[in-house]
């Protein structure tokens, strides 16, 4: 069983930033994309950011420009910079791998990892 393990988070002032990384455990197989969420304490979860497995992204817009991910595969690790951390970004980060037979959209599984605290003040 695949198990994701976050790192990075942590405190910083409004403006700065921060790395998060995701190591998973080992290869994952038919590996279709990687993918950070972020949840506010009594709210649903919501996703920031998606590599696909053709490395196409997608952001959400409250992250547009100012975050990026990427992966590095021989790593198996995904990352998130963060950067110009606003008071909002503030939220407990969760790393997610999908996979699934053909990569069709709609019958993908998740690995999740526990989550990195980000706190931003």
């Amino acid at each position: 069983h695949v198990q994701l393990v976050e790192s990075g988070g942590g405190s910083v002032q409004a403006g700065g930033s921060l790395r998060l990384s995701c190591t998973a455990s080992e290869s994952i197989p038919n590996k279709c994309g990687m993918a950070w969420y972020r949840q506010y304490p009594g709210k649903v979860r919501e996703l920031v950011s998606v590599l696909a497995i053709d490395r196409a992204t997608h952001y959400a817009d409250a992250v547009k420009g100012r975050f990026t991910i990427s992966e590095d595969d021989a790593k198996n690790a995904v990352y998130l910079q963060m950067n110009s951390l606003k008071l909002e970004d503030t939220a407990m980060y969760q790393c997610a791998a999908y996979y699934g037979n053909d990569c069709e959209e709609g019958k993908l599984n998740t690995y999740w990892g526990q989550g990195t605290q980000v706190t931003v003040s």
